[in-house]
Parts: C-alpha cells; sequence; structure tokens
C-alpha cells in the first residue's frame, strides 16, 4: 500500500526533487480508469491490484512543482485515461511553466473544452514526437472520428499524433488506419504489441524469464524511471505499480530522495512488459531499457 498521503498534505511548500541523472522518463499515473477496454491493455498484464485512491488538485501539484527536471525530460500524465481524472484541467495548468508535459490520452473527451482550458504552448516542446500521443485501438474505436478529432486539434496549433498498436489480431486495421491519417497529413506511428496472445509472447526484452509470471531469480534492479502513482506513491517499475505492492516513498514526502541504485526485488518473472522492453529512449536512440537488472548466484 502506499504511504498515507494525509500526513503530508498539511504542508505547503516542499523541498526540490532532484532526478538522478540516468533518468530517461516522468510517469505520472493520475488515474488508473479508462473509459475504454481493450482486451489487450498493457496495464493488465499479470496481476492487478484492486485500485488506488486518487490524490487531489492541491496535492498533485505540491508533489509535481517541487521536481527539478530538465528541458527534455518532461511530465508525462497518463493512466490509465489522465483526463478522467476529476481535476485534470487544473492540474495541467497549475504545474510550473517552466516545467514540460506531455500527455497520453485517447482522445475520448470533449475536444471543444480542452482546447478552451489548455493553451497549445501548455503541450509543445522541442522533440522528436508530438506532445500529445494519442492511442488508437481499432477494436474498440472509429480511425475516421479519431482523425477528425486530432485534424482540429492540429488545426489549433497543438502538437499532437497518433500511436497504433500492432496487436496481431489488428495488424491490417492498424496499417489501413496510418495510410489514411498520412493521407491526412496526421503523424501516424506504430508500436510493437508487448504481451501474450495465442500463447505467443510478443515483443523484444532484454532479460530472459522476466515475464514468465512464475518464482525465478533473486535479482537487484535499477529504474531510469521516475513512476509516480495515483495515490502519489514512487514505484519502482510499473509492475509494483499495477500490483500494488509497497512504493519505495511517496511524492509528498519532504524527505524523499530518488535514487538510481539497486534495489533486491522478490518478484523477477512478475515484471511488466514496459519495464524490460528494449526500445528507443527520449531521444529516439533504440537500445533502452528501462530498468536495469543483475541476476543473483543461485544458492543451494
Amino acid at each position: 500500500m502506499s504511504l498515507p498521503e494525509a500526513s503530508f498534505s498539511s504542508k505547503s511548500s516542499l523541498p526540490l526533487l532532484h532526478l538522478p541523472e540516468n533518468y530517461n522518463y516522468i510517469g505520472v499515473f493520475l488515474t488508473l480508469d479508462c473509459n475504454l477496454h481493450c482486451s489487450y491493455c498493457i496495464n493488465r498484464f499479470g496481476v492487478q491490484s484492486a485500485g488506488h485512491r486518487l490524490m487531489t488538485r492541491d496535492q498533485w501539484l505540491l508533489g509535481l512543482n517541487r521536481l527539478s527536471s530538465r528541458p527534455d525530460l518532461p511530465i508525462t500524465l497518463q493512466g490509465g485515461e489522465p483526463t478522467l481524472h476529476p481535476d485534470f484541467f487544473a492540474i495541467i495548468n497549475g504545474i510550473r511553466p517552466d516545467l514540460q508535459v506531455d500527455l497520453l490520452t485517447n482522445l475520448e473527451i470533449d475536444g471543444a473544452r480542452f482546447m478552451t482550458e489548455i493553451a497549445p504552448e501548455r503541450l509543445k516542446r522541442d522533440a522528436p514526437y508530438a506532445s500529445i500521443r494519442v492511442s488508437y485501438h481499432p477494436e474498440v474505436m472509429s480511425i475516421e472520428s479519431l482523425a477528425a478529432k486530432v485534424l482540429a486539434f492540429l488545426q489549433a496549433g497543438y502538437s499532437i499524433g497518433i500511436w497504433g498498436i500492432m496487436h496481431p489480431r489488428f495488424t491490417a486495421e492498424v496499417v489501413t488506419a496510418q495510410q489514411y491519417c498520412h493521407s491526412l497529413g496526421i503523424d501516424f506511428r506504430t508500436k510493437e504489441f508487448l504481451g501474450e496472445y495465442d500463447g505467443v509472447m510478443y515483443g523484444k526484452f532484454s532479460y530472459e524469464g522476466a515475464l514468465e509470471r512464475r518464482e525465478g531469480s533473486r535479482v537487484s534492479c535499477r529504474t531510469s524511471e521516475l513512476i509516480i502513482g495515483p495515490d502519489g506513491g514512487v514505484y519502482r517499475c510499473h509492475s509494483d505499480l499495477y500490483a500494488e505492492r509497497t512504493p519505495v516513498g511517496h511524492i509528498l514526502d519532504p524527505e524523499l530522495v530518488l535514487s538510481s541504485d539497486f534495489r533486491r526485488c522478490d518478484h523477477y518473472g512478475f515484471c511488466n512488459p514496459c519495464d524490460v522492453k528494449l526500445k528507443t529512449n527520449r531521444f529516439q536512440e533504440y537500445g533502452h531499457t528501462s530498468v536495469e537488472i543483475v541476476i543473483e548466484p543461485f544458492i543451494k
């Protein structure tokens, strides 16, 4: 369970929180709720917890505005579907202007209200990909409707693009959608499907046995990501977040120190694909993995 954020909520300001140099990502999970129900959702890989409490607007802003980040390392608001948080607009507009912000969303929102509440400049930075990254899931979405929404955002000056998951069941639909969007001038990119389908594990992963979902080797692990759950807990990895294991700290704890040290892990074999995938870093350089794992020698 997360640390009790109520014990920190009386603070009006907190010390700056410095990120280790090796950190490549700041993932802020405003909520794990979603208004879509994709059968292959990566958030449901393996064990899923019963749910997290949500922090309020004031708590999120107190925690996020203490971050000392770099211009090329944005705060990425995600979920679930982050726009479902009841204070979403107040949170995004209340983040310090010098902190860059990205958004992962399915765009199943009131676009007119979004564009009224949030200026395009709040979600725009110098990067090789869009700041608003929209997920396309043909199982539950219409590409024509989604493309129309994205075009409206583009015409209003937002940095926005679409990403389609190349699930083996929907590959043809995603390719067709990509061609359609390119014909409209929309940036549509694809991402490989991560997970199991029809008995086959899809994805390129850096550590053998990490996804077998059975107890394996004793390991030490360190992260290159700051992962903050809906309750403000700071988690070692996506697997810990989704399974609601004990966090390593809380974003509202004035004594929190972010670490790039190795930590003992007793859950190897129950990793989440996001953590052990071989992928690009934030500069689009291939060969990055979110965690580094050292497998300890087996002792009888």
